[in-house]
């Protein structure tokens, strides 16, 4: 029995190990993947400023800010938080501004058919493994951090 087992994790480590070594792949299509989505939507916005900001003044229900305010944070957000994503530079903070953003475009439409949902459920959790794992493999803050480390700096951000 135990040499089964052996044999069976010995193939199952064959299979898997490249896997695990290629998921620096899956973060970056990650990154990019939902930092084109925001972005985009930040120049849709920019394109038709009058359009957005009907729509913060009367569709969405943006709580507790002005509805320029609003309209100024989120296309702002959109265009500057992506850049980041996509670079993996301050990738987790990055990751939290977008975060925030899809959460309030979530509560503030009353109605969003099912479909628009689930995208903005994937665009989360995506954004959940970014800000949980940072940037990976190929980010400039790992870059950064390793350039640090061989200087010697063992100090934070």
């Amino acid at each position: 029995m135990q040499h089964a087992i052996q044999l069976l994790s010995r193939h199952y480590y064959r299979v898997s190990d490249p896997l695990v070594r290629s998921a620096f792949v899956a973060q970056v299509a990650a990154r990019l993947y939902v930092a084109w989505v925001f972005f985009a939507a930040g120049l849709t916005k920019l394109r038709d400023w009058e359009t957005t900001l009907f729509l913060f003044e009367y569709e969405y229900s943006v709580p507790l800010l002005p509805f320029k305010l609003a309209a100024g944070l989120a296309t702002a957000g959109e265009l500057v938080l992506p850049a980041l994503l996509a670079t993996g530079l301050a990738s987790r903070f990055a990751a939290t501004g977008l975060f925030i953003i899809n959460l309030v475009a979530v509560a503030s439409l009353e109605e969003m058919p099912p479909a628009a949902l689930y995208l903005h459920y994937i665009w989360g959790i995506l954004l959940l493994q970014v800000l949980i794992w940072g940037g990976g493999l190929l980010s400039l803050d790992r870059w950064m951090r390793r350039a640090r480390t061989a200087r010697g700096d063992r100090r934070g951000w």
